[in-house]
């Protein structure tokens, strides 16, 4: 039987930051609806009915001394560590974010050079053909450059891919909306590698989507919920339809993680794991709800969907990555993946776009 050619994680690493930030940290806020009217409900209430949905008690900011990049750069060197390989053997460094590197009290975006150049920098590597180049994709931008890693890997192209998901979404949070709550900031970092088999491995299968007709601006940019405040006129901050996206995320990303599942020939009873970007307990508890029922199934297994929201806060493309690695590392109770395992990786977020690979441990 001939050999195949696929693409295998052979590292991972993570950077989660030190600074620990508590849903208390918010009692003391003003919140304005996005019309501008202040919110005369209290604080305390506001956070209870907050956690109640995303079931978020906590999350990790950047200190002030750090930048986007330089987490991605931690994330980058713990997967090099974990892989054993040699960083001037990279064919491709690939870095998924969306706002660059954003100083402490400011929301100025700096993405000249590329944050993908910066962690080369900072890693310094000196091979001229080790390619440094970023992409914005919303939150599934992580799994999306692991699709297009996958696709050089597969055509030859390259030999080892660094994939990293880094962002800092504290940095661009409006302080008087309440959505300000969800955001946090960390990096995770995957090392593909082709491999030859008989037997099919790695990644087996993707879907994507992308809706814009009416949805593309359920995530966006914009002004200060609060008519007075003082940057409104130079400031813009991550703004989100949140009742619109979860209607969109409910609807349309099970059937995207069952195209990918079914591209690979598979059922969901072969499913070990879904590791899926989380923004919002509930959102992915009825994602997973309505997957398994388009199979038919009325239940949804124990410990099939691990989730790290509740300390970690929504880090955008670090979500997934940062998961993969601490159940990669055994660093999340009651979650272990072996040889074999059939799991999911999935996202949704701006654009809006639904993507999801099919992967062989």
């Amino acid at each position: 039987m001939s050999t195949k050619r696929f693409s295998k994680i052979v590292g991972s690493g993570s950077y989660i930051p030190t600074v620990q930030v508590k849903n208390e940290h918010f009692l003391n806020h003003e919140f304005f609806e996005p019309n501008g009217q202040k919110i005369e409900t209290s604080s305390e209430v506001i956070i209870e009915k907050f956690k109640d949905i995303t079931g978020i008690t906590e999350r990790k900011y950047a200190s002030d001394d750090q930048v986007n990049s330089d987490l991605a750069y931690l994330a980058a060197k713990d997967a090099l560590e974990s892989s054993k390989i040699d960083k001037e053997s990279l064919d491709y460094i690939i870095v998924a974010h969306n706002f660059g590197d954003v100083k402490p009290n400011s929301t100025l975006t700096n993405q000249l050079p590329s944050l993908a150049a910066k962690v080369k920098n900072l890693l310094q590597i000196e091979n001229p053909k080790t390619i440094a180049y970023d992409v914005l994709f919303g939150c599934p931008g992580w799994i999306q450059c692991m699709i297009q890693a996958n696709y050089y890997i597969k055509s030859g192209d390259a030999q080892r891919v660094l994939v990293i998901g880094s962002e800092t979404l504290s940095r661009v949070c409006d302080p008087h909306d309440r959505d300000s709550m969800i955001y946090s900031d960390g990096a995770g970092a995957a090392i593909l590698e082709a491999c030859e088999a008989e037997e099919a491995s790695g990644i087996l299968s993707h879907a994507m989507r992308t809706d814009t007709i009416s949805e593309a601006f359920f995530l966006r940019a914009d002004i200060s919920d609060n008519p007075d405040f003082a940057g409104n006129s130079n400031s813009l901050f991550i703004k989100m339809y949140g009742r619109k996206i979860y209607e969109y995320a409910i609807s349309n990303v099970p059937g995207v993680v069952k195209e990918c599942i079914d591209k690979a020939g598979l059922d969901i009873k072969d499913i070990k794991k879904i590791l899926i970007h989380q923004a919002n307990e509930k959102m992915d508890e009825a994602i997973a709800k309505r997957l398994f029922r388009l199979y038919q199934e009325k239940t949804v297994p124990k410990n099939i969907m691990p989730m790290i929201i509740k300390e970690m806060g929504n880090n955008s493309v670090g979500t997934v990555p940062i998961l993969y690695d601490q159940i990669s590392k055994g660093k999340l109770e009651d979650h272990k993946l072996n040889e074999g395992d059939y799991i999911v990786f999935a996202s949704v977020g701006a654009g809006m776009s639904i993507n999801a690979f099919l992967y062989k441990v």
